[in-house]
């Protein structure tokens, strides 16, 4: 084909394909399977509600914050979200991250390199209002790019129950 009917033809609908129709054909779905193994891993690893609660990630340039937060407000429940993420901050920093992997499966993008890296990252528990947050802190831009990564798995995995915070 030569150069001037590419181009007709890019503009006359190969181009508009790509770029309306492409996108909406991405599938951003988890397997029916995946998403029942991530549901009975959360309620084995987690002891609050996810129903009463978010799941916030925001990625930071020196890696993020993670924040579980409780919609109503519900003491019993904002105890249970401290209690838990204050267990998974000291765990992480030891580069234990076997909840994530029990929720997840091993093969979670960037739980790796978090595990293999955790000496290198400072990993903090931080009490908020409504819940609490767990600060990932690095210079090394392999991790900080494993910690965005792991992020938006999470995000997917949890759906409804989780968002990005950009």
């Amino acid at each position: 084909m030569k150069p001037k009917k590419i181009a007709t033809a890019l503009a006359c609908g190969a181009l508009p394909f790509l770029f309306v129709v492409a996108p909406a054909l991405a599938d951003t779905t988890i397997p029916p399977s995946h998403a029942a193994m991530v549901e009975q891993g959360s309620a084995e690893v987690m002891p609050f509600d996810l129903n009463r609660t978010m799941h916030i990630f925001e990625p930071t340039p020196d890696g993020g914050l993670q924040t579980v937060m409780v919609h109503d407000g519900d003491p019993q429940q904002i105890a249970l979200v401290r209690s838990h993420l204050r267990k998974e901050a000291t765990a992480f920093a030891r580069g234990d991250f076997s909840d994530p992997a029990t929720i997840h499966g091993m093969t979670m993008p960037g739980l790796p390199q978090l595990r293999a890296g955790a000496s290198r990252m400072t990993i903090s528990y931080l009490q908020t209002s409504n819940g609490a947050s767990i600060r990932y802190k690095t210079s090394d831009p392999h991790l900080v790019a494993a910690v965005h990564e792991w992020f938006a798995a999470q995000v997917k995995d949890h759906g409804a129950h989780a968002m990005m915070a950009h």
